[in-house]
């Protein structure tokens, strides 16, 4: 299926489109796929969920970006319970517009396919959405599981065109580790440096490099000086660039090795196995995240959807704790906190007990409406996080050669402020330097404390990160060091 993954004709996956027509109608949009008729039928009203029992019947994380700023919902059926047989680390493709990071995202999913540890994926069911084809780039996230030997990864495949950088930073936060793709014939391009700096603003702790398109490139010599200047640049972001694992090859190449022969042995074929190559580095480089499940169960809003009958259902990355189906969560952030009730929990389609930090999942909310709930909220143990205002902040601004500003900036500065999931417009009331001196003046480069006012309450704490952005590009990354109102 090109909306939300691979499946057979006998699995018992549901298709329910509200779509209304655009751009000529279903049919017409670009990657638009007949939907198949499974041994489950095919909804065609939504009262058909009232009978659903509980949780069977919603959209998750995995299918959440097919559907994402469209006029339609897609829902599936959960297939079975999910089981926690290996550690779970969430990991994504990062760098330049066209260096081939969907198409190595697709080669990953289909050689690990052929050693049975995952579903395979072809490109157009990645890289879905109707806009991304029109222009040949990849703009929502999409979502894709596999597993090798050692663990299970959700992979997101990030945008990496300049306009939806946005994206990236809500995309990046839920990384912990990522594979930045370059290509070998071209190198580092300005995108590459922007998501190499994005991923250190937000905290993406490792990386692993693929240097693509290796066919491409005659001399070897050429390959090891792009080599060279990849691990400079990543040095020059306090990344250890001595260090961090690069493997070259051409995802294009694997890909099309697997598509023609999808039950392809290791040692069968050189581009086939420098994925595998890549998968082992991952393996070893990137550590296990310790999962911060004892502290206070927290969930950042990424999408909602409505499902009739049954109720809303929030999707997005647990930052800590544990969920239970039947416990009791806050929602807060941009509008007065509400206090509902969990009636499942749903992760790649397979019902869960419960959640833990690190899992990409979506809750079933009883007793709430769509419009109560929002992309930007929080779902919180009650009691534990409330929606502010205005804080004090301690803000690097970047210099002009890091991409920020070119010029200063003064009190009463309006820029967009990134926390979490939501973009907020916020003032900078004040400005204090190092010894705490009011100062009426930022440079790029410097390091200042600020007070900051939001427009809109969300929910926020000391030592939380955010991003400042202004017209298209990051100006500032920060953390917040106390909380006023």
């Amino acid at each position: 299926m090109a909306i939300a993954g691979a499946a057979s004709a006998s699995s018992s996956l549901v298709f329910f489109s509200t779509a209304r027509a655009s751009a000529g109608g279903s049919n017409g949009r670009p990657g638009a796929v007949p939907l198949k008729r499974s041994s489950a039928s095919v909804l065609s009203s939504a009262s058909s969920f009232a009978s659903s029992s509980p949780s069977q019947w919603w959209v998750t994380p995995s299918s959440r970006t097919a559907v994402r700023r469209r006029t339609g919902l897609t829902v599936r059926a959960a297939r079975g319970k999910f089981e926690r047989k290996k550690p779970h680390v969430n990991i994504g493709t990062i760098g330049h517009v066209d260096h081939g990071k969907t198409t190595l995202t697709a080669a990953l999913t289909m050689a690990l396919a052929s050693m049975g540890n995952s579903a395979p994926k072809k490109y157009d069911e990645i890289d879905a959405a109707p806009e991304e084809r029109a222009r040949g780039i990849t703009i929502n996230t999409a979502t894709v599981e596999y597993e090798t030997e050692n663990r299970h990864y959700a992979h997101v495949d990030c945008p990496g065109h300049a306009d939806y950088v946005k994206n990236m930073i809500t995309g990046a936060a839920q990384m912990d580790g990522a594979i930045l793709v370059v290509s070998g014939a071209d190198g580092p391009m300005p995108q590459t440096k922007e998501h190499i700096l994005l991923a250190k603003q937000v905290g993406v702790p490792n990386m692993v490099v693929f240097l693509n398109k290796q066919d491409q490139v005659d001399d070897e010599e050429l390959l090891q000086l792009v080599e060279l200047e990849v691990r400079e640049l990543l040095s020059s972001y306090e990344f250890p660039g001595d260090d961090i694992p690069i493997i070259s090859g051409s995802a294009l190449l694997a890909l099309e090795a697997l598509m023609g022969n999808p039950a392809i042995k290791r040692g069968e074929n050189q581009w086939v196995d420098k994925i595998y190559e890549l998968m082992e580095a991952v393996d070893s480089y990137i550590p296990i995240p310790q999962r911060q499940t004892d502290l206070p169960f927290l969930l950042a809003v990424e999408d909602v959807f409505s499902i009739t009958g049954r109720g809303t259902v929030a999707t997005g990355r647990v930052e800590r704790g544990t969920i239970k189906v039947g416990e009791t969560v806050d929602i807060v952030g941009l509008k007065d906190t509400r206090n509902v009730t969990v009636t499942g929990v749903e992760m790649f389609q397979k019902i869960l007990d419960d959640a833990m930090a690190g899992d990409n999942v979506g809750l079933l909310l009883r007793g709430i409406q769509k419009a109560d709930i929002q992309r930007g909220m929080v779902l919180a143990k009650p009691g534990t996080i409330t929606p502010h205002t205005k804080f004090v902040a301690i803000v690097y601004v970047l210099k002009k050669e890091e991409g920020g500003r070119h010029s200063p900036f003064f009190s009463g500065y309006r820029p967009q402020f990134y926390m979490r999931t939501t973009d907020v417009t916020g003032r900078v009331a004040s400005i204090m330097n190092d010894k705490d001196e009011e100062s009426k003046m930022v440079m790029p480069g410097d390091r200042v404390k600020m007070i900051v006012e939001l427009i809109m309450p969300v929910a926020c704490e000391q030592g939380m990160r955010f991003a400042i952005r202004e017209g298209g590009k990051t100006v500032g990354a920060g953390v917040i060091q106390s909380i006023i109102e």
